[in-house]
């Protein structure tokens, strides 16, 4: 395998659900924010909307929202998502979905545009590289629209002033990692390559 700077970065990023309570730079979120929307999308639409939250009430009670309407089906014996840092359908004492990051990304688009939620999928894959390669942490988590399903989350909406042909896709989780080493990576499993 060829092996360069982004390459390495690909392969050595991993998933954080634990982090510091420092906020991130402004310059480190607009970099990310940036990468984001550099994503490919269907038709070069750029229909993607990125909402930033970094106030950290806010991010509880969505984050609380989005772990009570997720219905999580809890990890047993060998089926786990992450015994190093536990995921909600790990562990039951986990309240907020969104592990306390102190800067949230939701990603909302169109309703109705068909290919949407990979363009959302396609930006936050490039928010993560992005934020590992320049030392912070990211987290993927979907079905963001749970979050925005009760009165608070719906005062949000208003509040952030997001159109109403629009649906929250997916959130992105940013922040420093609280642990120094990164979580170890998984083998990659044999057998998925198929060659025609």
């Amino acid at each position: 395998m060829i092996k360069n700077a982004v390459i390495e970065n690909i392969i050595m990023r991993r998933t954080i659900r634990r982090f510091k309570a420092e906020q991130i730079k402004e310059e480190e979120l607009q970099t990310v924010l940036e990468a984001g929307m550099y994503a490919p999308s269907a038709g070069g639409r750029q229909g993607v909307l990125f909402a930033v939250s970094q106030d950290e009430n806010i991010n509880k009670k969505l984050g609380r929202i989005k772990k009570r309407n997720s219905n999580v089906k809890m990890s047993s014996g060998d089926s786990y998502i992450s015994r190093e840092q536990p995921s909600i359908a790990d562990d039951i004492s986990i309240v907020n979905a969104f592990y306390d990051a102190p800067a949230v990304v939701t990603l909302f688009v169109p309703k109705g545009f068909l290919y949407g939620s990979y363009d959302a999928s396609a930006a936050a894959e490039n928010m993560l590289l992005a934020a590992h390669s320049i030392g912070l942490g990211g987290c993927y988590i979907g079905s963001a629209w749970e979050s925005f399903s009760d009165p608070f989350g719906q005062e949000i909406l208003k509040k952030w002033e997001v159109r109403g042909d629009y649906y929250a896709a997916l959130h992105v989780l940013l922040g420093y990692p609280k642990d120094e080493q990164a979580p170890e990576g998984k083998a990659r499993k044999d057998g998925r390559i198929i060659r025609t």
